[in-house]
């Protein structure tokens, strides 16, 4: 399996964000995730370790707006510039509720604009480590619509809740989507959502898609980040109506649950029957990770593994959450040599 990997991902290092209550709390998303994946998958003999291919930026203008991508680009010097704060930027004093407002020229308001929770901090590297990302995406793309059964984007920083131009919960572009965009040039694609929380960016791209069918399998957001998105009613919208699912799950959630949960989740997408799938992988749902509440075992993540690849489809799996470092690079090798 080629696994597709950047050391650019090494310049995203953020100290510290705002979670919920306004103290600031270490940062969970640290290189140390990405590099304990990459250790235990060159232990794997299975896995070919590449750099990804340059795709320059149209296919993630294809997902993002320019002046979202502007934004990342220069959002960390411009506030350095009017506003230090101690090496990034991401406190905006107010928020948009409405895209077409009018962005502002000041920068802090201008960060109110694009970010929708204060979980984002921008560094001087997160840019080009967030490019890096979604080039890594768009490379294991690329190997599944040339013939590879199976490839592992190793994106950080994650994805998944970034919207079209909006990004939050530790994400900037959305990996799993740009590489889904892609991919639907050669024919129909579905995304399946295995990390813990809800693929609510991923949801915002393609909700109003028929091509696209959007699957997310998480946390019931009545109490979980996103708290806004992810919840049983959202199907989709105009020409996407039924082909967004979400299925949100209760605290306890255990390998059985899960199992069958996905097991339904499986069989919405057979009847779809895509030409490709792309896995928005978060190791979170992981019974002994920081930010979890679900009882899934590793062995549970190799069933869950095992039933995804039994679709046979062409299939790129995606790198989102996971913050038990210890664990998350064997709950990762745990999940791919399903594909292998």
């Amino acid at each position: 399996m080629k696994v597709f990997y950047s050391d650019a991902h090494l310049a995203h290092r953020p100290r510290y964000y705002f979670p919920e209550g306004g103290q600031t709390e270490p940062f969970l998303e640290t290189p140390e995730r990405a590099e304990r994946v990459l250790s235990a998958l060159r232990k794997a003999n299975w896995a070919e370790i590449v750099p990804p291919a340059d795709f320059d930026l149209e296919p993630i203008l294809s997902v993002h707006s320019a002046r979202y991508l502007d934004y990342l680009r220069t959002a960390y010097t411009e506030w350095q510039s009017c506003s230090p704060c101690e090496g990034q930027a991401f406190i905006p004093g107010s928020y948009t509720i409405d895209r077409q407002m009018v962005l502002a020229s000041n920068v802090p308001e201008q960060v109110g604009f694009f970010l929708m929770s204060t979980h984002v901090p921008v560094t001087a590297g997160t840019y080009t480590a967030a490019l890096a990302a979604a080039q890594c995406a768009l490379s294991g793309a690329q190997a599944v619509a040339q013939g590879q059964r199976a490839a592992f984007a190793l994106c950080r920083p994650p994805g998944h809740h970034a919207g079209r131009e909006m990004c939050g919960g530790l994400c900037f572009l959305n990996n799993a989507a740009i590489a889904a965009q892609w991919l639907s040039k050669q024919g129909k694609v579905a995304i399946l959502d295995i990390d813990y929380h809800a693929g609510n960016g991923t949801q915002d791209i393609f909700y109003a898609r028929a091509d696209v069918l959007t699957v997310s399998l998480h946390a019931d957001p009545n109490r979980k980040y996103p708290n806004y998105a992810g919840h049983a009613h959202e199907t989709g919208a105009g020409p996407g109506t039924g082909y967004h699912r979400n299925y949100p799950l209760p605290a306890g959630t255990d390998d059985s649950l899960y199992l069958h949960t996905l097991d339904d989740a499986l069989d919405l997408i057979a009847k779809f029957d895509p030409a490709h799938l792309v896995v928005s992988a978060g190791m979170d749902i992981y019974k002994d990770d920081p930010l979890s509440d679900f009882a899934i075992t590793r062995q549970g993540i190799a069933e869950i593994g095992r039933s995804i690849a039994s679709l046979n489809l062409p299939t790129l799996v995606v790198m989102e959450g996971g913050y038990n470092v210890e664990a998350l690079g064997k709950n990762v090798v745990a999940l791919l040599v399903a594909f292998v």
